[in-house]
């Protein structure tokens, strides 16, 4: 296969950990027999410094002529005003909302050897297993906004085909998984989560006879999402309770620098009748931000950022063989103890280069087991 990936490392440590992700997509690419085209250009603060926008002209034509985007983070002090005109996560949102990346998938999956560092107590978290599916071109933040001296106002605003969209992807996912979907809402107070529910309900009875599905107040599953997490399987939310919900649900991992995301559209998404496999355009970046504190120390953890460029693969290049690959060997590194300083409990913690060379000397290894199971 050849592909063409945009890479857009941004801001903070968003370089860092975007090369070890290219770094490991090379591997896998030559140990198959690709060819990935890897071009990089500015999104963030960084382009503003460059261009004096978040998103150049040229960042979102590559992007919308690539495979796929692998991105690193975006934003930091230097840019952090709230009241300025122009801000690094403009760039971001911008570039969602013009590529139609309307669901973003966020895995959780704690790894035996890391629930450790996690603040959650580790029999409540063995066997946890969940993908929350956050709508994200909808709702609060994009909605009109006010502001006078006295007041401030931002609209939610949902449509029928948006919460259609969602759900129906996150239906798909747990086709593939457990077949378990809880739709969160705040069907109680709102008047876009009433039409959420309804439009979820009707969804899931119409399309998906096989899939059981569950409404859950947004208040009481950020409340059960820390005492029984392995209750769940797939999530689905609006923009605004996802973006609260998985920030939280990275602490089930221990680290939010373990995490990875896609964030998706329909370029070619499957039918009702099918599975979530198959290409689709996609965005690819790990949850955490760009933690200026710690930028070019090499102390960053690549994890998330290398696992992320294994959703690319499943998603954007249906390489679901090669992608299982780079799994495994993240899961081979952290078997073994190789721990960056957030995940470091005892002995010492190992850089962002040393977490990446214990992924790449692992890839063999991973991909004849992929081979096997294939």
């Amino acid at each position: 296969m050849h592909a063409d990936i945009v890479v857009l490392p941004g801001d903070g440590i968003g370089p860092e950990v975007a090369a070890a992700a290219v770094d490991v997509l090379q591997a896998v690419a030559t140990r198959f027999g690709h060819r990935f085209s890897l071009h990089e250009h500015l999104i963030g603060g960084a382009a503003i410094d460059a261009t004096g926008t978040p998103l150049p002209d040229a960042t979102l034509a590559a992007a919308r002529a690539a495979d796929a985007v692998l991105l690193g983070a975006v934003g930091g002090p230097k840019w952090s005003d709230p009241n300025a005109s122009v801000r690094p996560e403009q760039g971001l949102l911008a570039i969602r909302k013009a590529l139609g990346l309307y669901a973003n998938l966020r895995p959780t999956k704690p790894h035996p050897a890391a629930l450790g560092a996690s603040p959650i107590k580790p029999h409540l978290l063995a066997g946890v297993d969940l993908l929350v599916v956050r709508e994200l071109t909808g709702g609060i933040y994009f909605g009109d906004k006010t502001r006078d001296a006295d007041t401030a106002s931002d609209l939610c605003r949902y449509s029928v085909h948006e919460i259609e969209r969602v759900v129906r992807r996150a239906c798909l996912l747990a086709r593939d998984r457990r077949g378990h979907v809880i739709s969160v809402d705040k069907a109680n107070v709102l008047e876009t989560s009433r039409l959420w529910r309804d439009v979820a309900s009707r969804i899931a009875r119409d399309e998906f006879p096989d899939i059981t599905l569950e409404h859950q107040l947004v208040d009481s599953m950020a409340m059960h999402l820390l005492s029984k997490p392995r209750a769940f399987d797939v999530i689905v939310t609006e923009n605004m309770f996802g973006d609260i919900l998985t920030d939280e649900a990275s602490m089930l991992a221990g680290s939010l620098g373990l995490l990875p995301s896609a964030s998706l559209g329909d370029d070619a998404m499957p039918g009702a009748g099918s599975t979530a496999s198959g290409r689709a355009r996609g965005i690819f970046e790990p949850i955490h931000g760009s933690a200026p504190d710690i930028a070019g120390r090499g102390i960053a953890n690549p994890y998330g950022a290398i696992l992320s460029a294994a959703l690319l693969l499943r998603h954007s290049l249906d390489l679901a063989r090669e992608a299982a690959c780079i799994e495994a060997a993240v899961d081979g590194a952290l078997a073994a103890g190789v721990f960056t300083a957030d995940l470091a409990q005892t002995g010492a913690a190992v850089s962002t280069r040393e977490a990446t060379t214990a992924v790449l000397s692992r890839i063999e290894t991973a991909c004849q087991v992929a081979e096997l199971r294939d």
